[in-house]
């Protein structure tokens, strides 16, 4: 069990085991002994669709009742969804989710009365887990019955975006629900339909598929195409498996860069100070209308430096991944409605700031993301790239100015470097190229910029190849 970007990660057969009690035992000591939360107090517990989910699920939750909490079953919810009636019942949640990875692995998100935990919390929480392995922890299910608070989540989450934009907002565009076996899937399809959109769902699954929206896979692309095609859609929206990372993608079915779905949602919501990883797109800085910070990959990160800016007296205060998920920490009013502060992950803000902005300008959304000017961006991932294998070739590309120089001499000469996470080398060029290990899974993930799409795909193919090349070398 390890703690990625967001949230615990792990193998699903691990999970279903008593590795899920552990944690949510160490969580559920963390609260007590912390002060956050007492016996007897509410803990929210949320799925996603993927087959282990329900088990780990049940674990959890006998593990937590045997703490003496009062859990609630809130059923398969977005992500955002949980930690929003969380924040509404000042409860702590816990989601089992591995988001986008595939499904012989899961995970766990957690989050305190207050909100997402942090960096400090997650090596506390490991520490407590350590601890009781150590003490030879053995896990006893206990049969509990939780109460079924489903109805109430979804409801909350429900009424926070039926006001974002006005009635009949997106009357007129044809919009496709990828909705695979996304927990955003229903919700997206009733929500774009109350805007007034004529919604054209699709590909919905009952086996779960992974979906990663920060590096679409060529068969998704693919779908995407032939849908938009087919049905001659305006655009095509869908979510990763637990609705925290938004999918959009063009009247082609070309799916737009998260980083500028998180562009157009800040500016959607007026933010002036905006926190972003070191991933995100170079061109924000110049595209949006706030003061830019930029962080290390992880909601955590993202989390912490919105905070910082709050306390710094910002006061219309947003972030925003690469991969589209939009978090809050400001309370922001958009049509004339007050959107509360929700410093987690969301893609229901962005798409609906997307598909608003194309309905006001009626532009096809193509012409839309042109207009923003932003260098040309790809990304990729290496999967089942051994964890070792990945520690030592940053090991390697950190170990000096030479090894960088060579490894990179086929592509390009090094300009400068940024280390705020993985490494981020500006070519002499102007082109970016950033290599990163992933903190969710055994993958090594590449990003590039260049001038055009033709140049960063192929800076990027290049990267790829030097990683596979270097793998095998050493």
């Amino acid at each position: 069990m390890k703690f990625g970007t967001s949230g615990l990660r792990g193998l699903s057969v691990d999970l279903k085991g008593q590795a899920s009690a552990l944690y949510a035992t160490a969580f559920g000591r963390y609260l007590l002994d912390s002060g956050m939360a007492r016996h007897g107090d509410a803990l929210l517990i949320g799925q996603d669709f993927r087959d282990s989910s329900p088990e780990i699920a049940v674990n959890c939750t006998d593990a937590l009742a045997g703490l003496g909490f009062d859990v609630y079953d809130c059923g398969s919810v977005p992500t955002p969804a949980l930690a929003l009636y969380g924040l509404q019942q000042k409860a702590a949640c816990l989601m089992v989710t591995g988001s986008h990875i595939p499904a012989d692995r899961n995970g766990i998100k957690f989050y305190r009365p207050d909100g997402e935990i942090d960096k400090a919390d997650e090596a506390a929480i490991t520490g407590e887990a350590t601890k009781l392995d150590r003490a030879s922890f053995a896990f006893e299910p206990r049969g509990t019955k939780p109460q079924d608070r489903s109805a109430e989540c979804l409801a909350a989450f429900r009424d926070r975006n039926a006001n974002i934009l006005p009635t009949g907002a997106l009357t007129g565009l044809k919009v496709g629900v990828y909705q695979h076996s996304t927990v955003a899937r229903d919700l997206l399809v009733e929500l774009l339909e109350h805007f007034g959109a004529t919604v054209v769902p699709f590909g919905r699954s009952e086996t779960f598929i992974p979906v990663d929206t920060e590096a679409v896979s060529k068969e998704t692309i693919a779908k995407l195409k032939d849908v938009a095609r087919q049905h001659r859609l305006d655009a095509v929206v869908s979510a990763d498996g637990d609705g925290d990372r938004p999918l959009v993608a063009d009247e082609t079915g070309t799916p737009l860069r998260g980083d500028l779905l998180g562009l157009i949602a800040a500016n959607f919501l007026g933010a002036t100070s905006v926190v972003t990883p070191v991933t995100s797109n170079s061109g924000i800085e110049a595209a949006g209308r706030f003061s830019v910070v930029r962080t290390r990959v992880g909601s955590p990160f993202v989390i912490s430096g919105m905070q910082e800016a709050r306390a710094a007296g910002q006061t219309h205060v947003a972030g925003f991944e690469a991969n589209g998920g939009v978090l809050s920490a400001s309370d922001f009013e958009v049509n004339g409605h007050v959107l509360r502060a929700l410093p987690t992950r969301d893609c229901f803000v962005p798409i609906l700031a997307t598909l608003s902005l194309a309905a006001l300008k009626r532009q096809p959304l193509s012409i839309l993301a042109a207009s923003f000017h932003l260098p040309l961006a790809a990304a990729d991932r290496l999967e089942n790239f051994p964890v070792e294998t990945s520690g030592r070739l940053m090991a390697f590309l950190r170990a000096g100015p030479t090894n960088l120089a060579a490894f990179l001499q086929p592509i390009g000469e090094v300009g400068s470097v940024s280390d705020i996470d993985g490494l981020r080398v500006t070519l002499t060029d102007r082109r970016i190229i950033h290599f990163r290990p992933s903190g969710n899974a055994p993958e090594m993930r590449c990003y590039a910029e260049a001038e055009s799409e033709g140049a960063a795909q192929g800076l990027l193919r290049a990267g790829l190849e030097r990683i596979r090349w270097w793998a095998q070398a050493n």
